[in-house]
């Protein structure tokens, strides 16, 4: 294994360990709680076979190994949502996968990733759907991220999925239709890390589809076409926001610059403090270019506001400081 790729691997490894670390001891109020489980010994037995092998799909050294891991992994995690009212069974002590549940309790997904070298890592996923019965309905994720030539105007299904790490859920509506925006993480390459904002909803049939007219740019001055997806890619470690903040109700990402100025290298682009933003209106996710846009009087510096942390313990915006009083401190 190349020290390049070793070196690669151990950030991705960092990364996901904290983001699903954080999923776990912060769930929130919106998830569903288990309930009563007919099954909870047999779940707790599939529970400890999957914690055991979870860790080798990201930590062993060769990638054949890594996929080996996540085949068993596969095969292991299907037999164990097979078993009677597994939807309640939440799975928390598995650190390696991302569980999140909708905020209407109605489905949840699982995602997950397997490096294979520097240039290339696959995501796993997995839409299980809550039933009346307690019986299996899921939805395999199939990552066809390298396939789809135009991402952001391509309308998918779970057999062609642009692949992430989801690590957060809102719920939204519009002339009585649920919609569903995922907020995700991908490890892209050595060089570079993506965010993405992805909107599905299930058809007539109950199948989830992915993308569609959502990311709307008809409040920009200079617009630009209806997108049916959205991602910022930033150089690694830079440490770019994508987080919804409740309190705003809209989701909110740093504003990005290339450091050299190279504007078609994506892989040098870093925050520059500046903040843009979708609100949802008419069923679209509508940009906004400025999220926080007031001018600072003499005597003012920017401070930290109280914006809502994302899954990374991320905060973002700027808030005036108080002046100080003339003669003092």
């Amino acid at each position: 294994m190349s020290i390049i790729f070793r070196k690669f691997a151990d950030m991705a490894i960092i990364r996901i360990s904290i983001l699903l670390l954080l999923l776990s001891l912060g769930r929130m109020s919106s998830i569903a709680q288990p309930g009563k489980t007919t099954n909870l010994a047999q779940l707790k037995e599939k529970e400890d076979s999957l914690k055991a092998i979870a860790p080798n799909i990201v930590m062993a050294r060769e990638a054949g190994d890594r996929f080996r891991a996540d085949s068993h992994f596969t095969r292991l995690l299907v037999r164990a949502l097979k078993v009677p009212h597994s939807f309640n069974y939440p799975f928390d002590s598995i650190l390696n996968i991302s569980r999140l549940y909708a905020p209407d309790s109605s489905f949840r997904i699982f995602t997950w990733q397997v490096v294979k070298d520097e240039s290339m890592a696959r995501r796993h996923g997995a839409i299980q759907m809550k039933t009346a019965d307690g019986s299996l309905k899921l939805f395999p994720l199939i990552d066809k991220t390298l396939m789809v030539e135009n991402q952001n105007d391509t309308i998918t299904g779970p057999e062609a999925w642009i692949g992430a790490i989801y690590y957060k859920i809102v719920k939204t509506q519009h002339e009585g239709k649920n919609f569903y925006t995922f907020l995700g993480y991908d490890e892209h390459s050595m060089r570079s890390t993506k965010k993405r904002i992805e909107v599905m909803h299930f058809d007539t049939q109950g199948k989830p589809v992915f993308g569609g007219p959502y990311i709307s740019f008809q409040e920009d001055s200079l617009r630009k076409p209806t997108q049916a997806r959205f991602a910022i890619e930033y150089k690694k470690d830079g440490n770019a926001r994508l987080q919804f903040d409740q309190d705003m109700d809209m989701i909110i990402f740093d504003h990005l610059i290339p450091e050299n100025g190279e504007k078609n290298k994506l892989y040098t682009y870093i925050p520059d403090g500046d903040y843009e933003g979708f609100k949802w209106k008419s069923g679209k996710w509508v940009h906004v270019d400025k999220v926080f846009n007031f001018a600072l009087k003499d005597g003012e510096v920017p401070l930290p506001s109280p914006l809502t942390e994302d899954k990374f313990g991320n905060k973002g915006g700027t808030t005036p400081a108080p002046k100080k009083k003339k003669g003092g401190n």
